[in-house]
């Protein structure tokens, strides 16, 4: 009976430390929170980022001719399994979930290698103000990157994505 107990007591604790490294990965990336204007499209175009709680909820925004072209409505959370997970909702197509590979100081990748393009997303800070995002993989069958380089901008201004 005493064993069973010790045995609960520790699986109790090693299933809350998972809780609470997962929970942390989670605050390694509140650098992502605010706005990011691309700096390679027109004014508007960029992304939004809120962390609230334990999910970051985001939004990609894509201006052509003074109009939105592109919406993109993204989350970082956990999924079912404790797991860290980025998750596409791209206009007009189903959600693409990509899970953590690999977090560090100012970046974070997470990966699907069964999606058809991309197989990897990777967002990196650049100094305090400049953000690099990224998607790459393989694309009938040549690798392709394609690069988002974005400023932090105030999410008040007119033109904030």
């Amino acid at each position: 009976m005493k064993l069973r107990f010790l045995i609960g007591v520790a699986f109790a604790a090693l299933v809350d430390h998972t809780a609470c490294a997962a929970e942390r990965d989670i605050e390694k990336l509140a650098w992502l929170a605010g706005c990011w204007a691309s700096d390679d499209a027109e004014p508007g175009s960029g992304e939004r980022w809120l962390l609230i709680g334990e999910v970051l909820i985001g939004v990609s925004r894509t201006i052509r001719e003074g109009k939105p072209a592109e919406v993109e409505h993204m989350e970082i959370g956990h999924l079912a399994d404790g797991k860290l997970a980025f998750v596409a909702h791209p206009s007009g197509q189903r959600a693409v979930t990509f899970v953590l590979r690999r977090i560090r100081d100012g970046e974070v990748v997470f990966e699907n290698r069964e999606h058809d393009y991309p197989q990897r997303i990777v967002y990196a800070l650049d100094g305090d103000s400049k953000l690099r995002a990224r998607i790459e993989g393989t694309q009938a069958d040549a690798p392709r990157v394609v690069e988002f380089p974005m400023t932090r901008t105030n999410c008040d201004s007119p033109t904030a994505p």
